[in-house]
């Protein structure tokens, strides 16, 4: 919906959309030429990062005011479990543990956020708080598949959040806030913390190929 709140928002933050799309670490995966030890820590710190915006769905879940959304809050931290499988299988092929993950500041701040909104607030703001992450990933996606997905080392990250199943969760989750965020200012405010935090986070995996690069 074009005037939705979830749409507003999304257009507020579009310049942010747009850094993000042109940083070197996303443009990286866009040619496969992003040096592993960047991906490599991403992918851990991602896999953290999941984690705790599986737990912050959950939280959600237990604040649903019916079944139908306690479902579609299940359903979308299923799609965090497939997102988990693909790092996986990127930490299987370079030996990256994510078990053993430190989460570096950039990583702890966007989890300590995600999971301070989702106590403290209703699922409305939660929504704010998560969807960031959603339809940027889905727009990166998008984005880099145009107009065909390349064939290189992550083509696979390409892949999965171009998906329309990926569309599809994130729409779902957009819903929530059209349905049940109740404060715009604040939630204006809580997703444009979430896209700074989204930009931050691919940076500090940016600099992490620095000596690579150098």
């Amino acid at each position: 919906m074009q005037n939705s709140l979830s749409n507003n928002l999304w257009k507020i933050n579009q310049q942010l959309a747009t850094v993000c799309l042109s940083h070197p670490f996303v443009q990286g995966i866009a040619d496969g030429t992003l040096p592993h030890k960047s991906f490599a820590y991403y992918v851990g710190q991602d896999a953290f990062f999941l984690r705790a915006f599986a737990r912050a769905y959950s939280i959600a879940a237990a604040k649903s005011p019916d079944w139908k959304i306690f479902d579609l809050f299940h359903t979308l931290a299923g799609g965090v479990k497939d997102e988990l499988k693909l790092h996986q299988n990127y930490a299987a092929k370079w030996g990256v543990n994510l078990e053993t993950i430190t989460p570096g500041f950039s990583t702890r701040r966007y989890t300590d956020f995600l999971l301070a909104t989702a106590w403290s607030n209703n699922i409305g703001a939660i929504a704010a708080a998560m969807t960031p992450c959603m339809r940027l990933y889905a727009f990166l996606g998008q984005q880099l598949a145009t107009p065909e997905i390349p064939e290189h080392q992550y083509s696979e990250w390409i892949r999965t959040y171009s998906s329309q199943d990926f569309e599809h969760l994130t729409q779902k989750l957009e819903k929530v806030i059209d349905n049940y965020a109740d404060n715009t200012q604040e939630a204006e405010s809580i997703y444009c913390y979430a896209m700074l935090c989204e930009r931050d986070f691919f940076q500090a995996a940016w600099e992490m190929g620095a000596e690579v690069r150098s």
